[in-house]
């Protein structure tokens, strides 16, 4: 158990969140995210949470397990070509995690969401939130068009909706 990990969750406050992501910033992102699933057949959803409470922070649950859960929850697997992905921001470890289906992992890999994550967290670093998820929603976007191009009229099968936790 890291004692520094869990201060800093318990004293992350949720105006923290909605400080940085305000509900214009918040339809700003679904508007990106719209406008990338306009050029791909993919599933792209946003979830920002701002601190762990109870039994993930005092089980030392990482962002990446958490993102993990939050893929399953959100049922962003659930998709019919497997392209569901998941952009998870954790506030208070400073950490993004991308969570790609099958389909669409095979293609991209580990290292290829790895350098978005990392894109997306220097934006961060800058103080530059919204700049930095519609960066990486861009980013997804490409790698969905490229493996996963429009055929035809697409029914979205997932909300656009940003998820705030």
């Amino acid at each position: 158990m890291n004692i520094r990990r869990i201060g800093r969750h318990l004293l992350e406050h949720r105006w923290r969140v909605n400080q940085l992501f305000p509900a214009r910033v918040l339809a700003n992102i679904e508007q990106a995210i719209k406008q990338g699933e306009a050029t791909h057949t993919g599933e792209v959803r946003f979830v920002v949470e701002g601190a762990l409470d109870g039994a993930p922070l005092f089980r030392n649950q990482s962002a990446r397990s958490r993102a993990l859960d939050v893929f399953s929850q959100l049922r962003i697997w659930d998709t019919e070509h497997n392209n569901g992905v998941l952009i998870y921001l954790l506030l208070a470890d400073h950490d993004v995690e991308i969570v790609a289906d099958r389909g669409i992992h095979a293609r991209v890999g580990t290292e290829g969401w790895e350098k978005i994550c990392r894109e997306m967290e220097a934006e961060f670093r800058s103080g530059q939130f919204e700049r930095g998820v519609i960066k990486g929603i861009e980013a997804v976007s490409r790698e969905l068009a490229t493996h996963f191009p429009p055929r035809g009229p697409d029914h979205n099968e997932l909300p656009d909706k940003p998820v705030v936790m």
